[in-house]
């Protein structure tokens, strides 16, 4: 899973070093916005661990493959009920 803080961070360090210099009370408030801004715009994504993802990928899978299964027994018993209605059909005749 992504640090955030680590993330945020480094990406505020970044942004001082472009900045360059020693230390400074502009760079280091330029650092703390840069900071306040990306960890604002991390927190209103609806971001996911890989772990997480992965373990939902895995679940649709195994659904899909139940949905495939369960769609083949559905298309078999429609089969076998038309069949049955064919075979039907002469004997429902021949009473009338």
């Amino acid at each position: 899973m992504i640090d955030k803080i680590a993330l945020i961070n480094g990406i505020a360090e970044k942004a001082g070093q472009i900045l360059g210099g020693e230390k400074s009370q502009t760079r280091e408030d330029i650092e703390r916005n840069i900071k306040a801004l990306v960890s604002s715009a991390l927190s209103r994504l609806d971001l996911v661990s890989r772990d997480e993802f992965d373990a939902k990928a895995a679940v649709l899978e195994q659904t899909r493959m139940k949905l495939e299964a369960l769609e083949k027994h559905v298309a078999q018993l429609q089969y076998n009920h038309a069949e049955q209605v064919v075979k039907d059909a002469p004997d429902t005749i021949e009473r009338s």
